[in-house]
Order: structure tokens, then C-alpha cells, then sequence
């Protein structure tokens, strides 16, 4: 496979050792071979002494990483016995949490659409840039899957109640709305990217960043923090939909619509997901959660429905089994985290 090919590029410029995700085609999706060649990359990198801070971007205009590869998620769960995603989960969350504890500055620069595992190789790291063009988002619940790479501890550290809103809708949000939630550390303007990462090579991280960082656009969540705290803060699914049309503020009252549009299991299961990732504290016990319920979710008619509808067949119109938000029983709820057994992913335990 030639250089250009490649799923992943590597390079050293000076004293930054370079990540690119290089699947333009696919908005940069994370496949099992992708997440790998990263692991062994920073591996190598944290015993280099010539390597002083860690780079990763995303190939092409559209953005860093749309997430996971899910038309493969897709395959496996609807005709195989959804080993391959477990075992690329497996190493998908490790990689997570090798990130979040990396000896050196790792700089995500955050330029376009960051989705899912796409938060999960950047919103780890120590040195998070955001763009006027970031798009920043965990859409899971749209496709009958539950926030992971750690996404449930990240959004369970937001204040108040923005990262339930953000979870349970898959809201999109922009530079400042990604700093004020903590998904993010500095807005740098897209067109000052290359200064930044020309800089990288000689300057370390903080002054590289410092030379370039600015004040953001104004974000939409901090108006809305009024109705999201207070709507959110309900112990159910259907009481924060009744609250969210009760309020009388028409972004609430369209809040509501899109999360009834979403499947009624994945939002019950995010819902306690996020609650008992708060308790839970740490990454590597968030993570060995979502790695229950990931694999939880591969057994579920929601999972491949929803990859259809809105990926594969594209006609977003998935059919959601259960309908409605009553059908779903805490029971059924419960089952996404039952141990695994040997099976477990077991990284709080290393």
C-alpha cells in the first residue's frame, strides 16, 4: 500500500511526532487496523526522547474523525457474532485511556466534524484545540448505540446538565460550547492551524498554543442552561421529555422532538449510563462500563436498524423495537450492564 493510502500517517517534524487520520473518503472513520498502528505509534513515541509533544489531525477539508466504522460495527452485529467489535472496542478503549495518561503533551487539533471515536482520540488529551469550523458531537442515540470511548465520563463531568442534553440528543456544538462543557481547552482559528503546527515542531506545546489561541464565537449553551439543568435533572427519560414541552421555550419544546425521534432504549440506557458514570469516577471504570453495554448493544435489534437507516440505506426513517419510550423495562435497562464475565474488559483492575 503506498504512503498516500494509508489509513494512518506518521511523521516527525523537529520535536512533534505527527498522527494524520487519513481516510478522507470516510471522514477519517476509525478502523480495528487504524486504532492499533495509534497504540503502537505512542507507544514507541513515549520511549523516544527526540519526540516532545504528540500531534493528531485529521486528512482533508471536512474534519478530524467522524467516529467508528460503523457500517463494519453494522455487518458484524446484523451477520456475524459480533467478536470483530468487541474485539475492536477492546482496543479502541484502551487506546482511550493510554491517551488520557500519555507523559507528553498530546495536541488534538479538533478542526471539523469530531464525532464519537473521534472525541475519543482527541477529548483525552491534555492540549485540545477548537476551531471556528468544529463540529463536536456524541450521536449515538441516533443509531440505537450508547456514547463510549469514554464519552459518558467526559459528559458526565460537564457542569450541570449539558452533557445529559448532549448524550441523550447528539447536539452538535461549536468551539465555545465544546470549551464550557470541558470537551475542549483552546480556540485557535482555523486559518491560524498551520502557524500552530509549523510552531509545534520547534516551540514547546503550551507557547506553540499560546502564540495562536484566541476568544471564541459565541456559543448557543450557556442561554439555555436555565431549562437544560432544570429539564435534565429528572429521573427518567419520559419526565425529561414531559418537562422539556412543559417548559414553554420553543428550543425545549424542539428538544423534546429530537429526543422522541431517537431510540427509546439507547436514551434510557445513555440516561443511566451518564448517572452511574458519575459515581463510578475514574476513566478506566467508565470505560469498563461502556464496554458492557457496547457489547450489550451488539445483541439489540436498535443497533442495526438505526446504522441503516442512517448510514446504509440512508433514509432516516429507522424503525425502533421497542417503540416508545414505555415499553423500555428498567430490566431491560439493567441487562447492558451485567458483567461480562471473562469477557470483561477489566482496565480498572491494571
Amino acid at each position: 500500500m503506498s504512503a498516500a493510502k494509508e489509513p494512518v500517517l506518521f511523521r516527525t517534524t523537529g520535536r512533534a511526532a505527527h498522527i494524520t487520520l487519513n481516510r478522507p473518503g470516510a471522514l477519517n472513520a476509525l478502523t480495528h487496523t487504524m486504532v492499533r498502528r495509534i497504540d503502537g505509534a505512542l507507544a514507541e513515541w513515549e520511549r523516544d526522547p527526540a519526540v516532545e509533544t504528540v500531534v493528531i489531525t485529521g486528512a482533508g477539508e471536512r474534519g478530524l474523525c467522524a467516529g467508528g466504522d460503523i457500517r463494519a460495527i453494522h455487518d458484524d452485529a446484523r451477520d456475524g457474532d459480533g467478536s470483530a467489535s468487541a474485539a475492536f472496542w477492546r482496543d479502541e478503549y484502551r487506546l482511550n485511556a493510554r491517551i488520557s495518561h500519555y507523559p507528553k503533551p498530546y495536541v488534538a487539533v479538533m478542526d471539523g466534524i469530531v464525532m464519537g471515536g473521534g472525541v475519543g482520540v482527541s477529548a483525552h488529551g491534555d492540549v485540545r484545540i477548537v476551531t471556528d469550523r468544529s463540529r463536536v458531537a456524541m450521536p449515538e442515540t441516533g443509531i440505537g448505540f450508547v456514547p463510549d470511548v469514554g464519552g459518558t465520563h467526559l459528559l458526565a463531568l460537564a457542569p450541570g446538565q449539558l452533557g445529559t442534553h448532549l448524550a441523550l440528543t447528539g447536539t452538535q456544538i461549536g468551539a465555545e460550547d465544546a470549551l464550557l462543557c470541558g470537551l475542549a481547552d483552546h480556540y485557535v482559528p482555523s486559518d491560524a492551524l498551520p502557524e500552530l503546527l509549523d510552531s509545534l515542531s520547534t516551540r514547546p506545546a503550551a507557547e506553540a498554543v499560546a502564540g495562536v489561541r484566541r476568544t471564541p464565537p459565541r456559543g448557543v449553551l450557556a442561554a439555555r442552561r436555565d431549562w437544560i439543568d432544570a429539564c435534565y435533572s429528572a429521573d427518567s427519560v419520559e419526565e425529561i421529555v414531559r418537562r422539556l414541552l412543559a417548559h414553554g421555550d420553543p428550543a425545549a419544546k424542539e428538544t423534546a422532538e429530537t429526543l422522541l425521534s431517537k431510540s427509546p432504549t439507547a436514551l434510557k440506557v445513555t440516561l443511566a449510563s451518564v448517572r452511574r458514570a458519575r459515581r463510578l469516577g475514574t476513566l478506566e471504570q467508565v470505560l469498563d462500563q461502556e464496554y458492557r453495554v457496547s457489547c450489550a448493544a451488539l445483541t439489540t435489534a436498535d443497533l442495526v436498524e438505526g446504522i441503516r437507516a442512517q448510514v446504509v440505506d440512508k433514509d432516516r426513517r429507522p424503525r425502533w423495537s421497542p417503540k416508545t419510550l414505555a415499553e423500555v423495562t428498567d430490566a431491560e435497562v439493567e441487562r447492558f450492564f451485567a458483567s461480562l464475565g471473562e469477557r470483561e474488559l477489566g482496565l480498572a483492575q491494571e
